[in-house]
């Protein structure tokens, strides 16, 4: 399915490294006929970032006759927006790049992603229409009375796809995990794999590069999606690069840990209305996430708050009478979404009532001040905290939590220790004790 257009921006990214596209030119300059209707100015970057204007799709399978009518309708189409003003999902942008690629070389799609991706990296299961005999081996999709064709089977999915012969930028790639593994392994090299070089290692770089700071939410390379939460969940970060199928398949590089998840499941079997595949594409990412594990900072175990959508965990002190000049140092890490905070809290009534604690957090030569929450994601270090202590009777509590979407790698809290002029009050690290977890837990990893 769409995981098809990242073998097309490849394919953009070779011709941009030849000299034969530049990124930022108007793709009216090499495919004159998409300048119709106002699209002059659209560049090469706006479609594979996705902020060309273009609306997400049009009936081709539907609408026009034959493959050629169906390409002049995809770059005949009027904008819906100006382009850079907005960002819209559009398959329209990949199609269009794959044509632009194939009038560039003279040369068909299947047999570009063959012998400039496939060849060279010996992707023996991955291409376009793939040959009747491994029919045994393919996943039927949905079955379809319009366009009647009965159970979609060793052919692509998609409509549009199917009406453009079965290959197209958008979609018909057909593949196994172990040959993603080895595409996505070749991005984590910086474009190569096994001695041959595919992209050079700037190429891969402008891919999983954001390039759309304007529209938050929408992070985008060239042809990669970055720090999607939905699917990516804890592998999410600002360089954590993806995509999606529409049948259910995706693929996350986690640049920082130099590891991959490829999912390949069905939902469209055998239709397309049952149900959605991102719980298991959440769940395949977090698991993988939360294998990677946190290093505790002192001693052989921190404390982690879980991974729980929907749900509220607590660390709390016994209670103290805390002096003049007091301060609590701590060390955190955090990886969480926007909406699941972790917030320090005290409470001078046994409980009853909890008021957010201001802190300071110190991340590397960074310091920055907090009301009392903090919630941030793909840092994946640890920082140092401090707080002043108001004087008087007092327990303090970390609370976190979680709204009912999406989850990072939680929050770790390790070294807590509150001290001044008159001593130490608590040191969590030789008296555990002095925490009491209500859904939190001490972990070595």
């Amino acid at each position: 399915a769409s995981v098809t257009k990242l073998f097309t921006s490849i394919l953009v990214m070779q011709q941009i490294e030849r000299g034969a596209i530049r990124l930022e030119e108007p793709v009216a300059t090499y495919l004159p006929a998409f300048g119709a209707n106002g699209k002059g100015g659209i560049t090469v970057r706006q479609l594979l970032t996705h902020t060309s204007g273009l609306k997400p799709w049009m009936p081709l399978w539907s609408g026009w006759p034959d493959k050629a009518s169906r390409i002049a309708a995809v770059l005949d189409v009027a904008p819906t927006s100006p382009a850079g003003t907005t960002y819209v999902y559009s398959d329209l942008n990949l199609i269009t790049l794959g044509v632009l690629v194939e009038r560039q070389t003279g040369k068909a799609l299947d047999q570009l992603v063959r012998e400039r991706i496939t060849d060279p990296l010996k992707l023996k299961d991955t291409g376009y229409n793939p040959d009747p005999s491994l029919k045994p081996r393919i996943a039927a999709t949905e079955f379809e009375a319009s366009p009647p064709r009965g159970m979609v089977w060793g052919e692509v999915h998609d409509e549009n796809a199917w009406s453009l012969g079965g290959v197209a930028g958008h979609a018909g790639i057909f593949s196994t995990a172990p040959d993603l593994s080895v595409l996505a392994q070749t991005m984590i090299n910086g474009g190569t794999y096994a001695g041959q070089r595919i992209l050079a290692a700037d190429s891969v770089r402008k891919m999983t590069t954001n390039y759309n700071a304007a529209f938050p939410g929408n992070s985008h390379g060239l042809g990669f999606e970055l720090d999607q939460r939905w699917y990516m969940s804890g592998l999410a970060s600002p360089t954590t690069a993806g995509h999606t199928g529409y049948t259910g398949t995706s693929i996350v590089i986690d640049t920082m840990s130099r590891s991959f998840v490829i999912v390949l499941s069905n939902r469209v079997h055998p239709n397309r209305s049952w149900g959605t595949s991102n719980p298991a594409r959440r769940a395949a990412a977090q698991g993988l996430a939360l294998a990677l594990g946190v290093a505790p900072r002192h001693g052989p175990t921190a404390w982690f708050s879980g991974t729980t959508d929907a749900t509220t965990a607590t660390l709390t002190t016994v209670a103290l009478d805390v002096p003049t000049q007091t301060a609590l140092v701590f060390d955190l890490f955090v990886d969480t979404e926007s909406s699941d905070p972790m917030t320090l809290e005290s409470s001078t009534d046994s409980g009853t009532t909890w008021h957010p604690v201001a802190f300071t957090v110190r991340d590397g030569g960074t310091v920055s001040q907090t009301e009392g929450s903090i919630a941030t994601s793909g840092t994946r270090r640890w920082m140092q905290a401090r707080a002043d202590l108001a004087v008087g009777q007092q327990q303090l509590r970390w609370r976190y939590t979680t709204d009912a979407n999406y989850l990072g790698r939680g929050i770790f809290v390790d070294g807590v220790r509150i001290a001044g002029k008159s001593g130490v009050l608590l040191d969590g690290e030789r008296h555990p004790e002095s925490l009491v977890a209500q859904g939190w837990s001490q972990v070595s990893r």
